[in-house]
C-alpha cells in the first residue's frame, strides 16, 4: 500500500510540470508569432514606403532623363545657331573690311581729286584774271582807237567842209592867188596824212585783235599743259603718299590710337601728350622718331621737282581749356604742331619740307557730345602735299 501510494504520488507529481513546460513552450511560440507578425507588418510596411519612394525616383529619373533629352536637343540647335552665326559674322567681317578698304580708297581719290581741283581751280582763276587784264586792255586800247577815229573824223569833216568853203570861195573867186593854192594843196596833205593816220590805227587794232586771238590759243593750250603737268606731279606725290603710309604702318604697328583717315596719317592727342600740355611725351617721342626715319627714307626717293611738304595739323576737342600756359584750344593746338615740327628737325628731317597748323576745335571728326567723341577729335594729323 504504502509502494503503491508513493507510486502514485510520483505519477502525480510530473503530470503539472509535463503541463507547465507545454504551456511555457505554447506562450514562447505565441511570443515568437506575434514578434513574426509584428516584424512583418512594419517590413510590409517599410517595402511599401520603399517602393512608393523607388517608384518617385524612376519617375524623376525619367523626368530628368527627358529635361537632358530635350537640353542636349537645345543645345545642338544653339550650336547650329551658333555655327551660323559664326559664318554670317565671319561673312559680315570680311563684307565690312571690304568696305573699309573701298572708302578709304574712295576718300583717298576723293581728297586727291579735291587738291587737284582746287589747285587747277586756282592755275585756271591766275590765267581767267590774266585773260581778263589783256581783255580790259584791249577794251581800252579799242576804246582809245575809237575816240581817236571819232577825232580824225570830225577832224576830216572839218576839213572837208572847210575845203568845200575854200572850193566855193575859189570858185566864186576866178583871180585865186598863189597863197590859196597852197592853203589847199596844204589841207589836202593834211587830209592825206589824216587817212594814212586811220588806215594805220585799223590795221594796229586788227593786229591786235589778231594777238589777242592768239593768246587765247596759247592760254587755253597752256591751260591744257598745266593740268597734265599737275596730274601727273599729283599722282606722283599720291604714290609716294601712299607708299609712305604703308611703311609707317608698318614701322608702327597695327595701333587704335594710330590709324589713316583719308589722305591723313592720325594720332591721338594721348600718343603724344599729357592733357592740356604741348610737350612730347616718352611713348610719344618713340613714335613720332619712328616716323622721321620713315620720312627721310622715303624722301630720298621723291624727285626733287616735286615741291612737296609734311603738314603737321593740331586739333583739340570743344571743352575749354583751364590752365596758365594756354589761353585758348586754338593756341594749345598750334603749340603742340610747333613742338611735332620742332621734334622731327631734331630727328633730321629738313624744316623746309615742314609746315605747322592749329585748328582749335573748328575741324571736328566726331559731332558728337561725348566722350569717345572728344577723344577721337583730340589728334594729331600728318599729310603729305604739294607746297
Amino acid at each position: 500500500m504504502s509502494g503503491l501510494s508513493r507510486r502514485r504520488s510520483r505519477d502525480v507529481n510530473t503530470w503539472p510540470g509535463f503541463v507547465d513546460a507545454l504551456a511555457t513552450l505554447l506562450m514562447v511560440i505565441i511570443f515568437l508569432l506575434m514578434i513574426f507578425v509584428v516584424a512583418q507588418v512594419y517590413l510590409g510596411a517599410a517595402l511599401s514606403g520603399r517602393d512608393k519612394a523607388l517608384s518617385d525616383l524612376t519617375s524623376q529619373v525619367n523626368e530628368l532623363t527627358n529635361l537632358l533629352s530635350l537640353e542636349r536637343n537645345n543645345n545642338q540647335e544653339m550650336q547650329l545657331e551658333l555655327t551660323q552665326l559664326t559664318t554670317e559674322l565671319s561673312t559680315t567681317s570680311d563684307d565690312r573690311d571690304a568696305l573699309k578698304n573701298r572708302v578709304s580708297a574712295l576718300a583717298d581719290k576723293l581728297s586727291s581729286a579735291q587738291m587737284s581741283a582746287a589747285e587747277q581751280e586756282k592755275k585756271l582763276l591766275a590765267a581767267l584774271a590774266a585773260l581778263e587784264d589783256k581783255k580790259s586792255e584791249l577794251t581800252k586800247l579799242e576804246e582809245k582807237a575809237d575816240e581817236t577815229q571819232q577825232d580824225q573824223k570830225s577832224r576830216i569833216d572839218e576839213l572837208a567842209k572847210l575845203l568845200a568853203q575854200r572850193a566855193s570861195q575859189l570858185d566864186d573867186q576866178k583871180d585865186i592867188s598863189e597863197s590859196a593854192r597852197a592853203q589847199v594843196e596844204a589841207l589836202n596833205q593834211q587830209l592825206l596824212a589824216v587817212r594814212q593816220q586811220l588806215s594805220k590805227l585799223q590795221d594796229a587794232l586788227e593786229i591786235s585783235e589778231a594777238d589777242s586771238k592768239d593768246k587765247d590759243a596759247q592760254i587755253v593750250n597752256l591751260g591744257q599743259r598745266l593740268n597734265a603737268a599737275l596730274a601727273t606731279k599729283v599722282a606722283e606725290l599720291q604714290r609716294y603718299r601712299s607708299e609712305f603710309f604703308g611703311r609707317l604702318r608698318q614701322v608702327l604697328g597695327d595701333r587704335q590710337n594710330i590709324r589713316v583717315v583719308g589722305d591723313r596719317f592720325v594720332f591721338q592727342s594721348e600718343v603724344l601728350f599729357a592733357s592740356g600740355s604741348a610737350d612730347i611725351g616718352e611713348d610719344g617721342k618713340v613714335q613720332l622718331t619712328k616716323l622721321a626715319d620713315t620720312l627721310k627714307q622715303i624722301s630720298t626717293e621723291i624727285p626733287d621737282d616735286i615741291d612737296w611738304v609734311m603738314r603737321v595739323d593740331g586739333h583739340t576737342d570743344k571743352v575749354p581749356i583751364r590752365n596758365n600756359d594756354f589761353k585758348s584750344n586754338w593756341e594749345l593746338s598750334a603749340a603742340r604742331a610747333i613742338s611735332v615740327v620742332k621734334f622731327l628737325i631734331d630727328q633730321g628731317v629738313p624744316p623746309r619740307r615742314l609746315v605747322a597748323a592749329g585748328f582749335g576745335e573748328y575741324q571736328p571728326l566726331d559731332n558728337r557730345d561725348d566722350e569717345i567723341a572728344y577723344r577721337r577729335n583730340r589728334r594729331i594729323e600728318f599729310k603729305i602735299t604739294e607746297r
